[in-house]
């Protein structure tokens, strides 16, 4: 539901801004950082609502999760990133796998998936230690704002990012620009954990997650 959200707002804000850029990334964003919320909120009591691998890392990092989870959770999260492509592409008429032509690559777009993922993931450690019913909200409105003041648009999810590679959409990313931001993100995960680990002193966060 999150990439078919993503890809889906971002196919219907194309085909209605009449060209405009900043109004199609507006409609993408809102959608995004609602649907955010509404999963959040609707699989917190599930599974954690894990729908981010780089998430799902630092918490088995924080032995909040075993690897066996872990490897399962990836594997999910992977199905469903690629799941929720094919269903979007269908809900509009798409061809249901294509490749992006979107390339999204160099330095400020690393930077920015580093800078996207560590805020993320410290909003996440962050919140979850203070206002843990809070999470989903703080989650939403992140990468809502995110998006707007990072270049590459806050992927932030390497599941998201290889779905995205799969559509030839507003959304989409180039399959060559994905080991970059994949990169990028993890790198941003793990500078999180280090830096909230110490800033807020709680190896036993509960688990909530993108």
């Amino acid at each position: 539901m999150l990439v078919a959200t993503v890809i889906g707002s971002g196919i219907m804000a194309e085909r209605l801004a009449n060209g405009n850029v900043a109004l199609a990334l507006l409609g993408n964003t809102l959608s995004t950082g609602c649907m955010l919320v509404v999963l959040i909120l609707t699989l917190g009591p599930v599974s954690g609502a894990h729908l981010n691998p780089a998430v799902s890392l630092v918490f088995a990092a924080l032995r909040e999760m075993s690897v066996g989870r872990l490897a399962s959770y990836v594997v999910a999260q992977l199905v469903g990133a690629v799941a929720g492509a094919v269903l979007a592409h269908a809900m509009f008429a798409e061809p249901l796998l294509q490749a992006s032509t979107h390339v999204r690559s160099g330095p400020a777009q690393w930077l920015s998936e580093v800078v996207a993922t560590f805020g993320l993931v410290g909003t996440i450690l962050g919140v979850a230690r203070s206002r843990p019913n809070a999470v989903a909200y703080a989650v939403g409105l992140y990468i809502a704002g995110a998006y707007w003041f990072t270049a590459s648009t806050s992927f932030a999810n390497p599941a998201v990012t290889l779905a995205r590679s799969l559509s030839d959409s507003f959304a989409g990313i180039a399959p060559t620009s994905v080991a970059g931001f994949v990169v990028a993100e993890l790198a941003g995960a793990a500078l999180a954990l280090l830096l909230f680990r110490w800033l807020l002193d709680a190896p036993g966060l509960a688990a909530q997650a993108e």
